[in-house]
């Protein structure tokens, strides 16, 4: 009889054991930036909320610096289900949907108050989009204002023509082109040794990239043009998201929703502390000359105009509605 009772109690045991593996549910996050990256430090801390609010039952884990996917491959990983969630640079994707670049669309909005108003009129159309596309919105999170490096002095856009420029969406290398520079696709990832190498020579760019990257090892100057900010969006798979509970499922947006204010508010003290940081580590941080703005200002109402074109009624209505903001 004891040992009916000893063996009905371990019974118990193994079925209480084996409930809690069954309930409790794994996410992968794949992200493109050193974990010391701000955004990824933010995703750190989104998943540790996460965690707690669900006690346990829902467990993110963040593979940052581009260790389980590629940036340019993160959103097909979550939309084919290979990863249940990921970071990704929106203007990274402009090619497959217009409105996906309208944050790196040069002096558009060029100030996190206008990013944020941006963001408000471009969020609802992203939502929609990405559920066509079988994926969740769960935040987004602008990077510092862009701004130029360069291992030489600039006084006009006249003086990129020919130097190797880093690009890393479409719109960058349209700038590159645009200016008559040489546009080299290299992400985050790979800049480092892309410096060191002499492959690239030039970018535009965060002063939190600038830091990361520790660029002024290899740069000398920066022009804080302020060109855009654009935005990082953490996305889950839509199946994966329905596949929670209910009460898992408003943990994990609350987590996003507190995420999506913390790490806008950490974007604007980044780009104070790491523009001193450039100063310090020997890199010339300075306003760009009248005339180099004008040149750069003439690229982005270019550029405006092209998106426009390729956008049509969609992009015109979400110029429309962040000018009424």
């Amino acid at each position: 009889m004891q040992r009916r009772v000893l063996h009905l109690s371990l019974l118990a045991g193994l079925l209480a054991v084996s409930g809690f593996v069954s309930a409790q549910t794994k996410w992968d996050l794949p992200a493109a930036y050193p974990a010391t990256n701000f955004h990824s430090v933010n995703l750190t801390q989104f998943a540790a909320d996460v965690d707690k609010a669900t006690a346990g039952k829902l467990k993110i884990t963040l593979h940052a610096n581009a260790s389980l996917f590629k940036a340019p491959e993160i959103k097909r990983a979550v939309q084919g289900g290979q990863a249940q969630a990921g970071e990704i640079l929106l203007a990274n994707f402009s090619n497959e949907w217009p409105i996906y670049a309208a944050d790196g669309l040069p002096f558009l909005a060029d100030s996190y108050d206008e990013s944020m108003k941006l963001y408000k009129a471009q969020k609802p159309l992203m939502e929609k989009k990405l559920a066509e596309q079988g994926m969740v919105l769960l935040y987004s999170v602008a990077w510092p204002p862009q701004g130029i490096y360069s291992k030489k002095p600039l006084t006009s856009a006249a003086d990129l023509k020919g130097i190797k420029w880093r690009s890393y969406s479409p719109s960058t290398a349209r700038i590159a082109e645009l200016v008559g520079a040489q546009p080299v696709t290299v992400q985050a990832a790979e800049f480092t040794q892309a410096l060191a190498t002499g492959v690239v020579e030039s970018t535009m760019t965060s002063g939190a990239t600038g830091v990361d990257s520790k660029l002024y090892e290899h740069l000398k100057y920066y022009y804080d043009v302020q060109a855009w900010l654009p935005k990082n969006a953490v996305i889950a798979n839509k199946k994966a998201f329905d596949a929670l509970d209910k009460a898992s499922q408003d943990a994990l947006m609350k987590a996003a929703a507190d995420a999506e204010a913390r790490g806008w508010s950490e974007s604007r003290k980044v780009n104070e502390s790491t523009l001193a940081t450039l100063k310090v580590n020997g890199m010339t941080v300075t306003p760009p000359s009248a005339q180099l703005k004008a040149d750069m200002k003439k690229v982005g109402d270019t550029m405006l105009k092209e998106w426009l074109e390729k956008s049509g009624a969609e992009g015109r209505g979400l110029v429309d509605t962040y000018s009424k903001k």
